[in-house]
């Protein structure tokens, strides 16, 4: 409230001087004219008050640049005329530069927070550079004279630049333009018009010196670049433009953009095209989800008004449909496919032997560019005894051919989640071990809430604040040993499942002789651009992150493929702003953008509206009437800065948010538009609604309760 309070006194004051500036003609004395009309008569008056005519100049020259007034440039011409080049540069250097920093300060007051939230992501890309190399940038602007002083005063108060760093800089970036004014005000009698003072020839010998800090900048970024080349020759001529190690879903896509735009390039894989997604995880997973999800249904029958259904299945043909499902999907990242569309694929284990040289199968291919796609691999912790456990992680698990009785799945993830709910319905009797204290660590509380409630329900006993402590056998027994409240428990069990996370593969294929950095998690070290250390080096996918996910990979291959090919003319910075992911236990969990705890952690303030599923007439008729939507909204608007769903289908039901938070569009738009009836779809709509709803004008409303009252009558 007091700062409100000051905002709108300051706010009155300024607009009050300005109103008092233009409306006593003030802007008549500060002309070049009057200057040398009057210019004896200062002089004289500065010879008998030499100090008083300081303070009174400097005053008023703080002032009209403060308030972002006409007049700067012949303030400085008097400087030059009354004071002379030593003492005018000083006096005009100081009080110019104290000036911009109280308009950058004003702008910064009033403006800079309302600025920041309404463009929030839009600005955020400007706020990093800033951060980065404000100084660098503001420097350069001020050298330039074609960018008005005023202008870059307030445009500079909107961003995150420090005071100081403001203050200096332009101190120092305004002073070769101050001496030439400066300079000119001593000859005053000589000058016509401003037009004069900086002749063409002059703007154009202050434009290249402002562009000497972007030219130096690149010289020295080009030079570093070639430094990390040191050792190693260039060669003549290329085999190829693009080469991509890896075969999932980053080199395919990385392979798939070079190839659509005639360049050559090359995909070197060296087990099975398709990667993880295809062989061992999403397509796999999701295969065996579906036949569970058949099992539940028919034992839920009665929910349906059948009486029951006898089922018997073998879990050996279950497995076996696993297969055919990704042979079925196998031809979508054939070596066939991707050579039809130009790609040379290659089979054989990579090895990059210099910047432009990848050897694979006795041969060194020579290419401008590499992008390294290769992935990860299962994390299997250091558990005491896990080397002798007989463990199963996804690379092995779709081998089993026998439903085990005791199932253990050691990880509360989306991956150990949904194998223990499918593994539940077909028949094991599953225990979930999770250290943290709740499952879904990443998601909301009430999410993770809900979903432990229903696989319990469904029989999976979810041991959470559990540590895995020790695997033991013990008279022919599978022991698992884990630790909860100081205290030791015992679980036997016949197969236990790793699902704790994955281990980027970055080792064997010659970044270690490279000296290409790593990231503590293990990550490939890249910029925002994608780039390793090396340039023409890029990464993509699980082996450089954020995100371990198969659509993002393929997002970053975009970049990889773009940046690597056509950088030299124009670079793109990655885009991680709209991120969407799905766990897909039943009901499934999807999300994308912030949800409530990375708010509460980034300290992103937000408005939270939810619709709960259990109301929707199509849940209602296909009895899966659970879960909800939940949405976040920046305060105050109707813009989404995230979205999760629990409930049947909500994978595909988020798409209609990420929609939104990407072309930028808000529940106003979701609201007016018509979904069809029954849909699942239509939550959307609903929690659209409830939005609206909560924010009803009561008072307008009132009013209408009123003439409504009075049509009546």
């Amino acid at each position: 409230m007091a700062k409100k309070l000051t905002k709108i006194i300051l706010l009155i004051a300024i607009v009050a001087l300005v109103i008092i500036f233009n409306k006593y003609g003030l802007s008549e004395y500060l002309t070049l004219d009057y200057l040398k009309e009057n210019q004896k008569t200062f002089q004289n008056y500065y010879n008998a008050n030499v100090i008083q005519t300081l303070a009174i100049y400097t005053s008023i020259y703080v002032l009209t640049t403060a308030l972002s007034l006409p007049g700067a440039t012949i303030l400085t011409l008097a400087g030059g005329a009354l004071f002379g080049l030593k003492i005018g540069l000083i006096i005009v250097s100081f009080a110019s530069t104290i000036g911009a920093t109280l308009a950058f300060l004003v702008s910064r007051f009033f403006l800079k927070d309302w600025v920041q939230n309404k463009f929030s992501e839009k600005i955020k890309v400007i706020n990093d550079g800033i951060e980065k190399e404000g100084a660098f940038y503001l420097f350069t602007l001020r050298l330039l004279p074609i960018f008005p002083f005023f202008l870059i005063n307030l445009v500079m108060g909107l961003t995150p630049i420090r005071v100081l760093t403001f203050y200096i800089v332009s101190q120092l970036g305004m002073l070769l333009g101050t001496a030439v004014y400066v300079n000119a005000g001593v000859e005053l009698s000589k000058i016509d018009g401003l037009s004069g003072i900086l002749s063409p020839s002059l703007l154009i010998s202050f434009t290249l010196l402002g562009l000497v800090p972007l030219l130096g900048k690149k010289i020295v970024n080009f030079l570093k670049s070639q430094r990390v080349y040191k050792g190693y020759k260039k060669p003549s001529s290329y085999d190829y433009n693009m080469i991509s190690i890896g075969g999932g879903a980053a080199g395919l896509v990385t392979s798939y953009i070079g190839a659509a735009v005639n360049a050559k390039v090359a995909l070197i894989e060296k087990h099975k095209m398709g990667g993880d997604c295809l062989n061992t995880g999403c397509v796999p997973s999701k295969a065996i989800i579906k036949s569970a999800k058949v099992v539940h249904y028919a034992k839920k029958s009665e929910q349906y008004g059948i009486d029951k259904i006898d089922i018997k299945f073998d879990f050996a043909k279950v497995m076996d449909r696993v297969q055919n499902v990704i042979k079925k999907v196998e031809p979508h990242d054939s070596i066939e496919r991707y050579t039809d569309l130009g790609v040379d694929c290659i089979t054989g284990s990579a090895k990059i032997i210099s910047p432009w040289e990848v050897e694979v199968n006795g041969k060194v291919l020579t290419t401008k560019n590499i992008t390294i796609a290769t992935g990860a691999g299962p994390f299997v912790p250091p558990i005491p005894g896990i080397q002798d456990a007989d463990i199963l992680v996804s690379d092995n698990l779709w081998d089993i051919r026998t439903l085990p009785e005791r199932f253990i799945v050691l990880g509360g993830g989306p991956i150990g989640l949904e194998m223990a709910q499918s593994f539940s319905r077909l028949g094991s009797k599953v225990t979930v071990v999770e250290m943290a204290s709740r499952i879904m660590i990443k998601e909301d509380a009430d999410v993770s809430e809900f979903i432990d409630k229903k696989l319990t329900e469904e029989g999976v006993n979810v041991l959470t604040s559990h540590r895995a402590k020790e695997f033991k056998n013990i008279d022919d027994k599978k022991i698992l040993i884990c630790e909860v409240d100081g205290k030791d428990i015992e679980l036997e069990y016949d197969k236990v499942l790793v699902a704790v996370g994955r281990r980027p593969n970055t080792k064997g294929f010659g970044l270690e002789e490279l000296g290409v950095e790593l990231r503590k998690n293990g990550t490939i070290e890249t910029n925002e651009f994608l780039q390793t250390k090396f340039p023409n080096i890029f990464a993509s996918g699980d082996v450089t992150g954020p995100f371990q996910l198969t659509h993002t990979a393929a997002h970053q291959a975009w970049y990889c493929a773009v940046n690597g090919l056509f950088g030299k003319f124009k670079k793109f910075r990655v885009d991680y702003s709209v991120i969407p992911w799905a766990t897909y236990t039943d009901p499934e969990v999807a999300t994308v953008g912030k949800n409530e705890e990375a708010c509460k952690l980034e300290g992103i303030a937000y408005e939270v509206t939810k619709y709960g599923i259990d109301d929707l007439d199509r849940a209602i008729a296909d009895s899966e009437d659970h879960g909800f939507v939940k949405v976040l909204t920046k305060p105050g608007t109707d813009k989404i800065i995230g979205a999760t769903i629990v409930g049947n289908h909500a994978s595909d039901l988020l798409l209609e948010f990420i929609s939104a938070m990407k072309h930028g569009f808000g529940l106003n738009k979701i609201l007016g538009t018509i979904h069809t009836y029954p849909t699942m779809g239509e939550a959307n709509k609903y929690l659209a609604g409830e939005w609206k709803k909560e924010r009803k004008p009561e008072m307008l409303l009132n009013w209408v309760k009123k003439f409504h009252s009075w049509q009546r009558n």
